[in-house]
């Protein structure tokens, strides 16, 4: 396979990528971080100038990569393919605290596969070697057939062999309807490649942490709590986990014990359609009455668009707003696959 030099600009580094390779997968692969998230070519958030040489934009969506800006040398470059030597300007930008860990393959083994919620899995797997990653991160499922799909991981670094993942059952999707909720049993092997995304814990923004998170949204802030919680607890938590019906409130006896345990977490579960003895209404409504100012808070958010959408616009009337580094959400085709959808803000 041909193989071409693509060079990172401002920071001048040079890799080399296959004709069949996308730009973004061969630079996270040597530990050069640039913006992603979807890697479907439909969020618009791996966006980069290229500067010089040709690439083939690959299926990336008319509505991230507008015509205007493919005239004028954009690509996304999680779908962009190169077809020469290529020179790119892209967004190298870390907080610092936050790790660089290269994105690998791995194979694993289904250690255990349950029910933990209405149509939703709770899928752990056993992996060949370790991964590194950062708690928030997430990975690539290969899915028989040849496609991928992306899930938060729920897991710590702490333990890198094995990986917990949420699943939320899919009508007709190729992963869920016809892999995890069919087929898929403990003890079949898998691959997958991780980690992937900029949606991390942030380890020296030291102020307060608001978690609000949606369905299985939870998965990539109880992998920040695990993280916390392993580490002593330095930061006042609040957990905000809005679902449907008491049903799909999953690992509720897990927080609530955490909650009773220690001093520095707080769970707020909410329920939107069930009458119960706790809090009622959608995460957006209920931050609002809790936190009129938030300033001087740090919010990670992880559900739908809508509810992340709804979520911010309460933040930001509460006067805490996005922060420079880390804003993203999804803009995901209903046809499409269907990405984590997260932001942070601060």
């Amino acid at each position: 396979m041909t193989t071409h030099t693509i060079r990172v600009e401002p920071i001048g580094a040079e890799i080399q990528c296959r004709e069949d390779q996308t730009v973004l997968d061969a630079c996270l692969r040597e530990g050069i971080w640039l913006p992603h998230a979807c890697t479907h070519g439909t969020c618009g958030t791996c966006k980069a100038q290229i500067l010089d040489g040709e690439v083939d934009l690959g299926d990336a969506s008319p509505y991230a990569l507008l015509e205007s800006e493919r005239d004028e040398g954009a690509a996304l470059i999680c779908v962009a393919q190169p077809r020469g030597d290529v020179v790119l300007e892209g967004e190298v930008d870390m907080d610092e605290g936050v790790g660089v860990h290269p994105v690998r393959d791995f194979r694993a083994r289904v250690d255990s596969l349950e029910e933990i919620a209405p149509d939703v899995r709770r899928l752990v797997l056993a992996l060949d070697e370790p991964m590194r990653f950062n708690p928030g991160q997430y990975v690539l499922l290969d899915v028989p057939g040849g496609q991928q799909r992306p899930y938060s991981i729920a897991s710590t670094p702490s333990n890198g062999s094995l990986i917990e993942l949420h699943l939320k059952r899919s009508e007709n999707g190729i992963a869920t309807d016809g892999w995890v909720f069919s087929s898929l049993k403990a003890g079949d092997e898998v691959t997958l490649s991780g980690p992937y995304g900029r949606f991390s814990f942030r380890p020296l923004r030291t102020q307060p942490i608001l978690l609000l998170g949606s369905g299985t949204g939870l998965a990539p802030l109880k992998a920040m709590i695990r993280h916390i919680d392993e580490d002593g607890g330095e930061y006042q938590v609040t957990l905000y986990h809005g679902v449907a019906t008491k049903d799909d409130l999953y690992d509720r006896e897990y927080f609530e014990e955490l909650e009773a345990r220690t001093d520095w977490f707080t769970y707020r579960p909410a329920l939107s359609r069930d009458d119960w003895n706790g809090r009622s209404g959608r995460v957006p409504a209920l931050l609002a009455e809790d936190y009129p100012r938030a300033g001087g808070n740090v919010a990670y958010i992880c559900g739908s668009p809508d509810m992340v959408s709804d979520t911010m616009k309460a933040l930001m009337k509460a006067r805490l707003f996005p922060g420079t580094s880390t804003a993203r959400t999804s803009s995901t085709p209903p046809t499409a696959p269907r990405a984590p959808t997260w932001c942070a803000v601060r």
